[in-house]
């Protein structure tokens, strides 16, 4: 059985604010559901390490099930958005995820939880390739830095309700009604995008016979400015994941700083890198210049990061400089979509995406043993020392990917370039 392609994008002028803010509005819905998802369990760990009695090694092993599985899924689903379109493969995820949230809420051992972990790893797994798909084939061409933007500050505001929500909750009545709560809500999301399915809606066609080779089903594996494309997202990865686990705690351990502030540092990065976000759509209305937007944000938050690890001031300046360094990489972040995009065949955006957002998760997998040992034995300076560089070498890919896009424009018809 072939890959179907998606129909071409309509032109600028056929397609109104109003269908596209549509789009837009239910694709960052859908994507605050996968980031929430994301952070469902963390947040309660010291309650379900004393309801299971385990460890905190063995609860922190629930969510690298979740993200290997997630990353498998991630992979796997770029092909069936291809083949059947966005919206099934979209409301099979944000089912799975409620089952998930109440199944989590009913478990009485922790295998359990673990079962339940791999259902909601397959739930999100198909949340990158849809909402990609859907957005580089149903919004504007003009439209699409802000479409990226409000892509990322959902997702932001999904990590940031998680466990404002589940905590809150988890107080007033108990961890179970928490995550069933959480299941509530991912079942009222779905019920929002049925009742606008036809927004959702991407008309398949069948492949051209004789297409070239970037249109067969795995043709696009070829394509170097892809796998440059999954570089760039892994380095990405290590850097969220260093960011949202350990430099919070390094930075208090380097500064004196109280853990009041401490605790305000990740939620302040967040509100930031959103306000960031905002600026980066309007940047990223000229797709000749992502990779210099990347460049110079990622540039700054290395900076930060870097006066961060030697740099000497009060411990209210520590906040301080995490909003800074929230904002500068959330400028990047619209640029940092498009740079796929344009490394992307039309009839292949499910499947590109599936594979470049793969590297993601296993980012998130790797970064935590590596940067994990360093703050076990003390190596506080080593951690910022560390995210700077990650932030320089996601620099260098940046421009990589443009370097490879640019070498293929000489290559055989077929190639993605630009």
């Amino acid at each position: 059985m072939s890959i179907a392609s998606t129909a071409p994008t309509p032109p600028f002028n056929a397609v109104s604010l109003r269908q596209d803010a549509g789009v837009i509005g239910l694709v960052g819905l859908a994507h605050m559901i996968s980031h929430f998802s994301q952070l469902l369990l963390a947040p309660l760990f010291p309650w379900l390490k004393e309801e299971f009695s385990v460890s905190y090694a063995e609860l922190g092993f629930l969510m690298t099930i979740f993200f290997v599985v997630s990353c498998a899924v991630q992979a796997l689903s770029g092909f069936w958005v291809d083949r059947f379109g966005p919206r099934p493969i979209l409301f099979a995820g944000l089912s799975l995820l409620g089952i998930a949230a109440f199944g989590y809420s009913v478990s009485t051992s922790y295998w359990m939880m673990a079962a339940f972990a791999v259902l909601a790893g397959i739930g999100n797994g198909v949340f990158h390739p849809v909402d990609y798909t859907l957005i580089n084939r149903k919004v504007s061409a003009p439209r699409l830095g802000h479409a990226y933007s409000v892509h990322g500050i959902t997702g932001s505001l999904g990590w940031a309700l998680a466990p404002a929500l589940v905590v809150t909750l988890t107080f007033a009545y108990s961890w179970r009604v928490a995550l069933a709560a959480a299941g509530v809500l991912a079942f009222a999301v779905l019920a929002v995008l049925v009742l606008h399915r036809d927004k959702l809606t991407i008309r398949i066609v069948p492949p051209v016979q004789g297409a070239p080779v970037a249109d067969s089903s795995l043709g696009f594996l070829k394509i170097p400015a892809v796998w440059m494309c999954f570089a760039f997202f892994f380095w990405y990865a290590i850097v969220l994941s260093v960011v949202q686990a350990f430099a919070p705690e390094a930075a208090r351990q380097l500064h004196k700083v109280p853990l009041g502030l401490v605790a305000m540092c990740l939620t302040i990065y967040m509100v930031c890198s959103a306000g960031g976000m905002v600026l980066g759509g309007f940047l990223a209305s000229d797709p000749a210049r992502c990779e210099r937007v990347v460049g110079a944000g990622f540039g700054l938050a290395a900076v930060v990061a870097l006066v961060l690890a030697l740099g000497s001031f009060p411990a209210w300046m520590v906040p301080v400089l995490f909003g800074v360094m929230g904002f500068a990489s959330g400028i990047a972040g619209p640029s940092r979509d498009l740079l796929v995009k344009r490394s992307t065949p039309d009839n292949a955006s499910g499947r590109v995406y599936g594979v470049v957002y793969a590297g993601l998760d296993i980012g998130q997998a790797i970064s935590p043993l590596i940067f994990g040992l360093m703050m076990d034995h003390g190596q506080f300076r080593g951690v910022l020392l560390g995210l700077a560089l990650m932030q320089g070498v996601l620099i260098a890919s940046a421009f990589n990917v443009r370097r490879v896009r640019r070498t293929a424009l000489g290559q055989a018809p077929g190639t993605v370039a630009g």
